[in-house]
């Protein structure tokens, strides 16, 4: 029996309505307020936040500005991290156009599963995070293996990035900014990825499918191409902002969201232009930097050297994480070895003390003048 028309029609609605509502809703959500990076924790109740007990094997150093807590194996790297640190909180400040990242607290976990439960009680970092900022805390929690593919990050770029959002958080005063502002700067601070970004933003100028940028602001992507590629212009966009031109423009609409401004007026203010100018004037550029050399090669070629030069530097990357990771285990088993050691030795007896009373001479015996002598 063949179903009746209306009952076809009603299908269809109920099809189309179930289609359309996770994007009604999505759009809801957006529309509520920015939305904040995926790596980046929010608080409801700062004052009242509680974090995760640290390990007994744990230390902690503070410099001052930032005080760091990780597994005492792993004391020289966090040292050489430090050093980092320093140098690049300074530029950081040269940036934004003021001091920032005053006093923040980082933690360094072994695996993603112990990073969860360093992180604030009832604010879990993302599954799939490495590294995250919790900007109302003041706080970065940091992963020495990643959760997808368990390979040492780069704890460098990783810091860095997590600093960059910490940062412009303060630097604004916690007023909100576009995803693609907050992540743009974390990664473009960080240069991470920088082959991936490049091939991605290349890829997607000579196919003309570049997103627009309203789309960012909204909400990014969830498609694995167009999240790359929403990576790479915010990036990239953020970049073409801070040109050195414009440098004094970029700290101007930092400083002026940071008095009050929505984001979009105060871009417009310190750029002297709207966002559809600057985001014209941007594609412009990445015509200019994208689109000459592939029409002259024919391109095949070209992408031959760049998914040659990809794979190899991905085969080099993903070697060093390999043998970063082996290196650390072999220094934390030296460190649990020689922990071990000296705590036996302490609680060993000192040489000849066999836990028996002073022996007693059987033979009497006298001393004169330096030297002993048997009573007969």
């Amino acid at each position: 029996m063949r179903p009746r028309p209306f009952v076809r029609l009603l299908a269809a609605w109920a099809m189309l309505l179930a289609l359309l509502v996770p994007f009604a809703a999505r759009a809801d959500d957006d529309e509520a307020g920015e939305n904040p990076p995926r790596d980046v924790g929010v608080v409801v109740q700062p004052s009242a936040a509680k974090l995760g007990p640290l390990p007994e094997d744990f230390q902690r150093i503070d410099r001052g500005w930032l005080a760091i807590e990780f597994p005492a194996s792993v004391r020289d790297r966090v040292l050489a991290l430090l050093e980092d640190a320093e140098e690049f909180r300074g530029r950081l400040a040269e940036d934004l156009g003021q001091p920032v990242v005053l006093h923040v607290l980082v933690r360094v976990a072994r695996t993603p599963a112990q990073m969860a439960e360093l992180a604030p009680v009832g604010a879990p970092p993302p599954s799939y995070a490495a590294g995250v900022a919790y900007p109302s805390l003041r706080l970065a929690l940091l992963a020495m293996q990643a959760p997808d593919t368990w390979e040492a990050p780069n704890l460098t770029e990783l810091l860095e990035h997590e600093l960059t959002h910490l940062a412009l958080a303060e630097a604004v005063a916690g007023r909100p900014v576009p995803r693609w502002f907050d992540e743009g700067l974390a990664i473009h601070e960080s240069g991470e990825v920088p082959w991936a970004r490049t091939k991605a933003l290349w890829d997607a100028a000579l196919s003309r499918r570049l997103l627009p940028l309203s789309e960012l602001d909204r909400a990014f992507p969830t498609e694995r191409y167009d999240v790359n590629v929403a990576y790479a212009e915010s990036a990239d966009f953020v970049r073409f902002l801070m040109r050195d031109a414009d440098r004094a423009r970029f700290g101007s609409l930092v400083q002026r969201v940071q008095a009050g401004t929505a984001f979009d007026r105060a871009l417009e203010d310190a750029y002297g232009t709207d966002v559809r100018k600057l985001e014209y004037e941007w594609r412009e550029d990445v015509g200019h930097r994208f689109g000459w050399f592939p029409a002259l090669t024919g391109g095949g070629l070209l992408w031959a050297a760049i998914a040659g030069l990809a794979v190899a530097a991905w085969v080099k990357k993903r070697r060093a994480a390999i043998a970063k990771l082996a290196q650390w285990a072999r220094e934390e088993a030296e460190m649990d070895a020689a922990t071990a050691a000296a705590e036996r030795e302490r609680r060993s007896p000192p040489p000849g003390d066999d836990g028996l009373p002073p022996r007693v001479p059987s033979i009497p015996v006298v001393e004169h003048e330096g030297r002993w002598y048997t009573v007969h």
